[in-house]
């Protein structure tokens, strides 16, 4: 039986309060299947839809080749066109949460923006870009991508779950994600703190840990404050490259309760607010 999420969608729900409406009552399940499953579900030279969750927009695409994930290409120069206005004109590996949408089935996907080796379609897409699923890895690692992880969960409606229960080094890894991907729900999700986002995330052109001091997440089980030394590389828009090393403070309002991130104090100290 395949692995469904467990939020039930409404055809006409509004994603993430973005713009996709529809007219019926019928209802349609987000499925995350592991990749395993959906390699079989959408194997080479299969075509489907993306429906992008942020925007609403929606494009045709062809599988055409991949084995730890789907290597893809838009199916026509239309097709490419969408592809490109949901990236703002500009190609770029910035993850974003979509929808595959293949026959019945909605299954819970991310992907990147970014032409890269071959193509073989007539679509003005130089090359092909990726999609990722539940489990599925890029070519140099065995492991899951975070980025991509996170946009997944996103479009299935799991990301509030997952960073419910996630440990204070979980938490700092998706905040800081979140600004790498510029996506303001991740980042809004764990901060202590409302924050006029927008113009901050967009001035983030990169960003990783180079280090973070961690305890057992098994001894923190009852603090509810956490000074976290970390190591942050930047690359800010019109500043160039920066580095800050200090603590990200976490807290919580009780042992059961999400760690939340003061953002105020860390933007401050990163010159961001």
């Amino acid at each position: 039986m395949k692995k469904l999420a467990c939020c039930l969608v409404l055809i006409h729900f509004l994603l993430n309060g973005q713009g996709v409406q529809a007219a019926s009552d019928i209802s349609y399940k987000i499925e995350m299947p592991d990749w395993k499953e959906v390699n079989h579900i959408v194997p080479k030279y299969t075509k489907f839809t993306v429906l992008d969750v942020e925007t609403g927009k929606r494009f045709k695409v062809q599988r055409r080749a991949g084995s730890n994930h789907a290597d893809v290409q838009p199916l026509t120069k239309k097709d490419t066109k969408i592809m490109k206005k949901i990236y703002g004109g500009e190609w770029s590996w910035k993850r974003r949460a979509i929808i595959v949408i293949y026959k019945e089935q909605w299954i819970a996907a991310s992907m990147h923006g970014m032409p890269h080796g071959a193509g073989a379609l007539e679509n003005n897409f130089p090359g092909h870009f990726c999609i990722h699923f539940n489990g599925s890895t890029t070519h140099r690692t065995n492991t899951m991508d975070l980025s991509h992880m996170l946009m997944i969960l996103k479009a299935a409606g799991k990301l509030e779950e997952y960073l419910g229960k996630a440990n204070p080094y979980e938490v700092i890894n998706a905040y800081i994600t979140g600004f790498k991907q510029q996506d303001k729900r991740i980042t809004s999700q764990v901060s202590l703190q409302k924050i006029n986002w927008k113009p901050i995330l967009a001035s983030v052109e990169n960003i990783s840990i180079s280090r973070m001091e961690m305890l057992p997440p098994e001894d923190l089980t009852e603090e509810i404050s956490l000074d976290v030394p970390v190591e942050v590389d930047w690359y800010i828009e019109n500043r160039g490259g920066q580095k800050f090393k200090g603590n990200i403070h976490l807290v919580r309002f009780s042992p059961i309760d999400a760690w939340k991130v003061d953002s105020q104090d860390f933007l401050k100290e990163n010159n961001l607010h």
